[in-house]
């Protein structure tokens, strides 16, 4: 079977001569949108008038939804844009909301409830950030660099590691960052991850739903990036059973009470308050109720257990770890470990925002 995929093998230089051709004062969109329940990434490209100045200028938009049974449309409504790192300035990369033909939020579209939940605790400026752990591998699912038959050597040198016997894909990544730069994302950072040919990068901190648009686009151009050098990234939390560590999307929280004077006294509150509803956030931080963590989350390779709720200083087996600088300085951020590396970051935030900021939390979690 083919390691890369056969688009990826065309001339790119070719490519370029058309890709810099001059368009006039039009501008290609790229709509880019949450694909049903799957949590994948679908996008497409119109033509507008002039560079848009802001999500304002950006019209609306249908596509066709498709089900065993019937075809019908749903709308796309704008809410974030960025720069294209493909088609380069002025083109744009645009996020979108999708809604039914009733102006009802579809079924896929969490957003619009996190949105909701944020605006009510707004006050509490509550910052994100998110490490998204993910595996490249080829377009035949064999891990990318893995030898065709048997395994590499065990677990131990990959984690930040140097050397074309220890990292497996850096261009890959190292392109995917500058993409993310130029688009406009928040990334703060990347590393090579302890399992061979994983990898994470972070985006953060951004304040309420921006976390979510952030992480939600930074995918989009990860997928998009390793499209041209033909091979898959996964976010399955755990893509290789076995003594293999799995992919996880750490998600760490403050707000302006942790990052003030005292603020460990509120970081263990909150701390005390995901304890109390450890099953409940289990439930959705993976797109299918649990299972999927429950591949990863076994209590080894750096993680909790599914089952037990547990927290501590630099414990990085707990399901919530207290950075050891945060501990010090008595106030900071806290990491919540237990999201899986597919889980919607709109979920995430809007779990924690209802258990750990608002104070009567009545409804359960979404």
């Amino acid at each position: 079977m083919s390691y890369i995929s056969v688009s990826s093998t065309v001339n790119k230089f070719l490519r370029w001569r058309y890709l810099s051709l001059p368009q006039g004062d039009l501008c290609q969109i790229t709509y880019v949108w949450i694909k049903d329940k799957s949590n994948e990434v679908c996008s497409k490209t119109r033509t507008v008038d002039s560079e848009p100045k802001g999500i304002a200028d950006i019209p609306e938009w249908e596509f066709a939804y498709r089900t065993e049974r019937s075809v019908g449309e749903r709308l796309l409504v704008p809410v974030c844009m960025f720069r294209d790192p493909f088609l380069l300035d002025p083109n744009k990369l645009v996020l979108c909301e999708v809604f039914e033909h009733t102006r009802e939020p579809a079924e896929s579209n969490h957003r619009n409830s996190c949105n909701k939940v944020l605006e009510l605790v707004k006050e509490l400026r509550p910052w994100f950030g998110m490490e998204q752990e993910y595996t490249l591998l080829g377009v035949d699912g064999h891990p990318y660099g893995w030898p065709r038959l048997g395994f590499p050597k065990p677990q131990g040198p990959y984690y930040c590691g140097v050397g074309a016997d220890n990292a497996f894909g850096r261009d890959i990544v190292e392109c995917h960052f500058k993409a993310c730069l130029y688009a406009g994302i928040k990334i703060s950072g990347t590393n090579a991850e302890t399992m061979p040919s994983q990898w994470e990068f972070q985006v953060g901190p951004c304040e309420g739903i921006e976390m979510g648009d952030q992480l939600w686009m930074s995918r989009f151009l990860l997928h998009r990036v390793c499209e041209d050098f033909g091979v898959l990234a996964t976010l399955d939390p755990k893509p290789m059973e076995g003594d293999w560590n799995g992919a996880g999307c750490h998600i760490n929280v403050s707000t302006v009470h942790t990052r003030g004077e005292g603020g460990i006294e509120h970081i263990e509150h909150a701390i005390e308050k995901l304890r109390k509803r450890h099953v409940e956030h289990i439930r959705v931080y993976d797109p299918h109720g649990g299972e999927d963590n429950k591949r990863r989350l076994t209590g080894l390779h750096a993680t909790s257990s599914i089952h037990d709720f547990s927290a501590g200083v630099a414990d990085r087996g707990a399901s919530v770890r207290i950075p050891r600088l945060v501990a010090q300085d008595k106030y900071g951020y806290f990491e919540d470990r237990r999201p899986a590396a597919n889980c919607d970051p709109y979920v995430v935030i809007c779990a924690i925002a209802r258990t750990c900021m608002l104070e009567n939390n009545v409804n359960g979690l979404k």
